[in-house]
């Protein structure tokens, strides 16, 4: 094998062992294998902060990580510094910044914070409005150390080369995303774009003219696209890569699904969700998590792959819950548990093989609840809530709380975790927590 192919072909080892590409990392899984961030740390005396660098705009966007690159997304309003409402709350209001936006893709260093570039990829009126709780810029970029992809939702699909030249972009239409009972409210998008091989890949669930597609990842050309009768959702696919098959895996309210990601053809789909979808589907040991939290159905399933058709009811569903979905926060696994946060604090723990509750403990947060996605890292579990605290939790059979660390910041964003950093979008900075070297 020429050295150019060789090269090309390891990248996916790559990306497993030094990166963090995309929302929540390798496979959505939200773990760092080798990392070891610190458990303590001190925002307002600096203590284990290597840096903090103040971002502009507002954006829910996590952090990913190419080598010594950080890439993340911005929308800055011409309204000045708009903000967001956390919290624990059932309005479902859109915001009044309904202005002119910039929508930015960031280049930072990873070892000092540095800002090494920024391009523009959209400015205008939004097309879309976006919910009080929401921003603009909630989809993770993705990369795979040739070319960095954002998607803006109605805004449009991004490719920009690693410095920040824009390679392509495609227009998808007017994403209408909001409350499935009351068409005439709007929350905005929130599905982040993923790889797989040469192709982009994104869902785009919508009031009506749901689809899901895939473009080539070096031109943008379209590459198939499949109409889906679905209410909106904001969960990321995910690829689970077999065996027995390639499934690309999506959570959705009318049924959750499996595609071919090489066609778009649908393999299996598996009813009983909720009406409100956000957590990405998560993969280990040959079983798919699949949960959502809105009630009465609330549902946690697990699900065998290589199915065929409707699964439903069938023993390709190993287990399943109800009402002990999260509504937000995407599951974690880890050495064969399964580790729910609903929004309220409760973090619960299953066995992976049988979803035998192992625990269920109340996260000590002070109110506001939690949006972002645990991650994990040396037999520790991250859990960033909107009021600004991390909470770090030893992994295993037994609740033990190592720490709680404050950013005097609400943290809306899932972290990224490369090595001895922990990576951290807060309101207005960017913070990389490691250790002195």
């Amino acid at each position: 094998m020429a050295p150019t192919r060789l090269f090309l072909a390891l990248l996916p080892l790559v990306a497993f062992a030094q990166n963090w590409p995309s929302f929540r990392g390798p496979g959505a899984a939200g773990v760092a294998p080798s990392a070891s961030p610190p458990v303590t740390w001190n925002a307002s005396t600096g203590q284990s902060i290597a840096w903090k660098t103040p971002i502009p705009g507002l954006a829910h966007s996590s952090p990913i990580v190419w080598g010594k690159r950080v890439f993340l997304t911005t929308a800055i309003s011409s309204q000045g510094n708009n903000t967001f409402k956390r919290g624990l709350y059932g309005d479902g209001d859109a915001s009044t910044d309904l202005g002119p936006q910039q929508w930015k893709l960031l280049c930072l260093d990873l070892d000092s914070g540095k800002l090494l570039w920024q391009s523009t990829a959209y400015t205008g009126i939004p097309l879309e409005k976006r919910h009080i709780k929401s921003t603009y810029a909630n989809a993770t970029p993705t990369t795979d150390g040739r070319l960095v992809v954002a998607l803006f939702g109605s805004q449009g699909l991004y490719a920009f080369d690693l410095n920040g030249k824009l390679l392509w972009q495609r227009n998808l239409g007017r994403i209408n995303a909001g409350a499935y009972d009351l068409p005439e409210y709007e929350w905005g998008t929130a599905s982040s774009p993923i790889l797989h091989g040469d192709a982009v890949i994104v869902q785009c669930d919508q009031q009506k003219g749901s689809f899901i597609a895939a473009f080539d990842r070096r031109t943008g050309d379209p590459l198939w696209r499949t109409t889906r009768q679905e209410l909106p959702s904001w969960g990321t696919p995910t690829v689970y890569d077999g065996p027995p098959r390639a499934e690309l895996v999506t959570n959705s309210s009318n049924f959750i699904r499996a595609y071919d990601p090489a066609t778009g053809r649908e393999l299996w789909r598996l009813g009983g969700s909720s009406k409100i979808t956000a957590p990405t589907p998560v993969f280990s040991d040959g079983i798919v998590i699949v949960a959502s939290g809105r009630r009465p159905e609330a549902p946690i399933f697990a699900i065998r792959p290589g199915g065929d058709g409707d699964i439903t009811g069938t023993p390709n569903v190993l287990w399943n819950k109800t009402q002990r979905g999260p509504y937000m926060p995407t599951p974690l696994i880890l050495d064969g548990l399964v580790y729910t946060l609903g929004n309220a604090g409760i973090f619960d723990c299953y066995r992976l093989q049988t979803g035998v509750e192992v625990y269920r403990q109340r996260i000590p947060h002070q109110g506001s609840g939690f949006s972002s996605s645990p991650v994990a890292a040396a037999g520790r579990i991250y859990l960033s809530s909107e009021d600004g605290d991390v909470f770090v939790v030893q992994a295993g059979a037994s609740f033990k709380l190592l720490a709680t660390n404050s950013m005097n910041e609400p943290l809306m964003a899932t972290p990224a975790i490369v090595a001895d950093t922990l990576l951290l979008r807060s309101q207005h900075h960017l913070w990389a927590v490691r250790a002195p070297r």
